[in-house]
């Protein structure tokens, strides 16, 4: 007992206020100028995921070159498997982009490398005086991402100044022994620390700072970066709890990978070793580069051997985790031909109404997980919302792109009119689609407040969004068919939805003056609530009058031209 208290003590001259403080801050300049850098992009990051993944091998170009961009592979894989979560993306292409993320997340560590800390108080002022005075939105997203990348550098800076005291303590220097000798304690120690911090990029960060002073050597500092890799994938598998079995895969996928390559550089540890230090010799590189080519290697190289076994660890991960749900949904936005467009824009009219029909089914798949999100407060259902409503605006840029390419054809009056009805039924999904967004947010700020629904509150809701679900799928029929007694029923429920919206508020009323109504957050927005549901009833209606009006019309002169 006395040697473990002595030991304890020892460690008191390690300033570890400074630790902890720099440590802090490197973790928020992290999240800082990836907030910036996401900011910057916009739905960008979203696009290139969607545009650019129909191969593996470009999936793992995008992978790297995403998190690059936003210094964090978790969020690349976090938003990937969103796109998998909502059936828009291929475990495959999953793999891939997982691939390129653990590849792309090695650059932090070169950076440390190459001693920017050493600049971080410029780079912090420049950040700061864009921030402060620049007058265009994006500038400003641009200084916070300079800024957040000082924050992260200035942090470690401050951090690894501190650890350096690390090497005149007894106890750590036999515990970097222990690591030496027995290195799947370093690994150990590597998987458990990472999936604490949720950072591999701070993890390794940490690792460099205390072998380049000594506190550490070669030998544990690699196991303990390897055993990072796997202390990573805590995230996606916390991004995948409560989702589909598509997103749980990815989740698995995203672990099976890391472990793997782990299993192998552990068994060519003493061959990794040889080639780090071969290297550093040869290129003269300081410490924290040799830890950031290591690191940098063992990605690469898992990367290499993992790339011709996608489809088996795709097999694999569906026999580890079992299940018959559907993954994939085909939403093929490469059928909107450009040359189709100009050389047979009526065909080219019929594809983009598909493709709008296909949206719409999202925007129905929207209202059901808001719906989920009200009875469970289970908030993977918020995040299912969001991607949903990004995929429907991504939708509708490209599917409006495409129209403006037909309509500039010489176009005759038949297809003039379905243009039009394309564009004004594509705009009525993608306001639906902006309502499940509202209404998720409604909901979370109920239950932020830590108040909830009344059952008769919650009956009132239900039954108003099985009603515009209900809407919703017979105008998009309406749309592809031209139904008129589909068209009359929904002109019906429009009365109807109106007249619930209509006593649901009346019964929210006299629960409020008599006092049954105790929820302040949830008591204000519950009109807003009903108002919002009545909205996209009123967009399934605005569907399929288009639609109809359409098609009278095309009645109406058929009719003339015969007489």
């Amino acid at each position: 007992m006395d040697n473990l208290i002595n030991a304890l003590a020892s460690f008191g001259i390690v300033k570890w206020d400074l630790v902890l403080g720099g440590f802090g801050l490197f973790l928020f300049g992290i999240k800082f100028m990836g907030d910036g850098l996401k900011a910057v992009a916009g739905d960008k990051i979203r696009t290139y995921i969607d545009r650019y993944t129909s191969k593996v091998w470009m999936a793992i170009g995008i992978g790297a070159f995403i998190t690059v961009a936003v210094q964090s592979s978790s969020a690349t894989t976090a938003i990937t498997i969103g796109f998998v979560r909502a059936g828009l993306m291929r475990l495959e292409q999953a793999t891939g982009i997982i691939m390129g993320a653990n590849i792309g997340t090695t650059v932090t560590s070169f950076l440390i490398g190459l001693k920017i800390e050493n600049f971080a108080m410029a780079i912090i002022f420049i950040g700061a005086m864009l921030v402060l005075f620049a007058k265009k939105k994006r500038t400003n997203y641009i200084g916070t991402s300079i800024l957040g990348f000082g924050i992260m550098f200035f942090g470690l800076k401050t951090m690894g100044d501190a650890l350096k005291t690390l090497k005149d303590v007894e106890a750590f220097i036999d515990l970097t022994q222990e690591m030496s000798s027995n290195p799947f304690l370093a690994l150990g120690g590597g998987i458990v620390f990472t999936g604490l911090v949720q950072s591999s990029s701070a993890m390794i960060g940490i690792v460099q700072k205390i072998y380049e002073s000594g506190g550490m050597t070669i030998d544990a500092a690699l196991p303990f970066v390897f055993g990072s890799n796997i202390g990573t994938t805590i995230t996606a598998i916390m991004a995948a709890l409560g989702g589909s079995l598509a997103s749980k895969r990815a989740a698995g996928i995203h672990t099976l990978f890391n472990v793997l390559g782990t299993i192998f550089a552990m068994i060519f540890l003493n061959q990794f070793l040889a080639i780090d230090k071969y290297l550093t010799q040869i290129f003269n590189l300081n410490a924290a580069l040799q830890v950031s080519v290591a690191h940098i290697a063992f990605n690469v190289v898992a990367t290499l051997l993992m790339f011709p076994f996608v489809s088996y660890l795709v097999k694999l991960i569906r026999i580890l985790i079992k299940g018959d749900e559907i993954e994939y949904r085909e939403i093929d936005l490469n059928a909107l031909d450009l040359e189709l467009a100009r050389s047979l824009p009526s065909a080219a009219l019929q594809v983009s109404k598909n493709t709008i029909i296909k949206m719409g089914e999202l925007s129905l798949e929207a209202i059901d997980e808001t719906k989920q999100f009200l009875l469970t407060k289970s908030k993977s259902h918020i995040e299912h919302v969001l991607n949903l409503e990004s995929i429907i605006n991504n939708m509708d840029s490209k599917i409006t792109d495409y129209l403006l390419v037909i309509v500039k054809e010489n176009l005759g009056e038949s297809d003039v009119e379905t243009y039009q009805a394309n564009i004004a039924v594509l705009k009525n999904i993608e306001r639906i689609g902006d309502l499940a967004t509202n209404l998720v947010e409604y909901y979370d700020s109920i239950y932020e407040a830590d108040e909830s629904f009344s059952q008769e509150a919650l009956d009132d809701i239900v039954q108003m969004c099985d009603l515009v679900h209900h809407m919703i799928a017979r105008s998009l029929r309406v749309f592809m068919s031209n139904d008129k007694l589909m068209h009359q029923s929904i002109l019906e429920d429009e009365n109807y939805l109106d007249l619930l919206e209509f006593k649901a508020k009346q019964r929210h009323f006299e629960r409020m003056a008599t006092d049954r109504c105790l929820a302040n957050v949830g008591g204000s927005l519950f009109v807003d609530i009903l108002a919002t549901i009545e909205r996209m009833g009123d967009h399934a209606c605005n569907i399929s009058k288009t639609t109809f009006s359409i098609s009278v019309e095309h009645e109406v002169e058929n009719k003339t031209s015969l007489q």
